[in-house]
């Protein structure tokens, strides 16, 4: 039992690392289609392909996976409809306004305020922990990240853009720690829930604002590439959070962008120069040190009383009632007695202790 938790660390790690990728290659070809359809238009059906494509494979995935997810509860909601507001619909109309007043290079800098943001949160106000090898991944990822958006010229910047961009940040950041909270719940039910429910804001705000549907094909490859940069890279993302926190998991998305200059050069034809390599080696080294980062100690579980899929580890016994569901895994209520040990461990919803 002492090895699982790293085993669901690998896989928080394995399912961020994915995620990002998902979401930096989409990067180049959302590029392409600004051409044919305006931002906000844009995001509104890239937000609805990853939400029409997670309606959609809902019963494969119900096959697949018989065994079942915690389904979204009635007392979700309010937290659910926080997330849709803060990154759904703040976030995105902010980061426009702000775009709208800097420049390209002040814009694409001030963005990667949304990684340390959201460690800021998980840590002072979500009960996350990070030591100091973490600290350390942590500030190499985010460097390596703003090295990549640096583009060698000195933007143009207006005092209320730079409000307005970071402000979206800081709601992108309660967004990743609101939605970190429910991952716990079946994660395609909160993607699909935040996906729809944003696509289709902004698509009806950027089309009261005069804004126009793109042709046919264009239509049609935004929302397959909101299925995928978006619908995958979303659900992925949650799997993450639920196994490494909302802290971890955002160290390791903000490798998106260097995923993103690597697609580039295929698909816009762009050159990989001494800006991206050097990004590139403060990434990969605060990756790795990220990945081998070990914290265990001893610790004390509190009572808690919670629902979600889970097999019969060392922080599961519990006894079942008729009902409940047979086989492993399932998801059922239970009740966690008070449990004091020592294994390596993340900042997920079992492990919010003082250290």
């Amino acid at each position: 039992m002492a090895g699982e938790p790293r085993t669901l660390d690998g896989a928080g790690t394995s399912a961020a690392l994915a995620a990002a990728a998902l979401f930096g290659i989409g990067t180049p070809y959302a590029k392409r289609l600004l051409a044919t359809a305006q931002p906000l238009l844009l995001s509104g059906l890239l937000y609805l392909g990853a939400g029409m494509a997670l309606a959609l494979s809902r019963p494969v995935a119900i096959r697949l996976r018989p065994d079942g997810e915690t389904p979204l509860r009635r007392a979700d909601l309010t937290t659910l409809a926080a997330i849709v507001l803060c990154g759904g619909i703040l976030g995105p109309l902010l980061m426009l306004v702000g775009l709208h007043r800097v420049s390209g290079v002040v814009g694409a800098l001030l963005l990667n305020l949304e990684a340390p943001f959201t460690m800021v949160l998980a840590v002072m106000l979500f009960g996350e922990h990070l030591g100091r090898r973490a600290r350390v991944a942590v500030a190499l990822i985010v460097l390596g990240a703003v090295v990549l958006s640096a583009r060698g010229a000195s933007g143009t910047s207006d005092a209320w853009g730079a409000v307005a961009i970071a402000a979206a940040c800081a709601c992108w950041a309660v967004d990743n720690n609101l939605t970190q909270r429910l991952s716990l719940r079946d994660p395609m039910a909160i993607g699909r829930a935040k996906s729809l429910a944003a696509g289709g804001c902004s698509l009806a705000a950027a089309l009261t604002l005069g804004a126009r549907l793109p042709a046919p094909p264009a239509l049609l490859a935004a929302l397959l590439l909101g299925a995928v940069s978006y619908g995958a890279s979303l659900v992925l993302a949650i799997v993450a959070m639920r196994y490494i926190g909302a802290a971890r998991q955002a160290a390791y998305f903000a490798t998106a962008p260097f995923v993103g200059a690597l697609a580039a050069l295929p698909v816009l034809g762009e050159r990989l120069g001494g800006r991206e390599v050097a990004a590139g080696g403060l990434l990969v080294a605060g990756v790795a040190l990220l990945v081998r980062e070990r914290h265990a100690h001893v610790h004390t579980h509190d009572v808690m009383d919670h629902e979600h899929r889970h097999v019969h580890d060392a922080h599961h016994r519990h006894a079942h009632l008729p009902d409940d569901p047979p086989g492993e895994p399932h998801a059922h209520r239970h009740r966690h007695e008070p449990l004091t040990h020592a294994h390596a461990h993340s900042s997920d919803l079992h492990h919010r202790h003082h250290h």
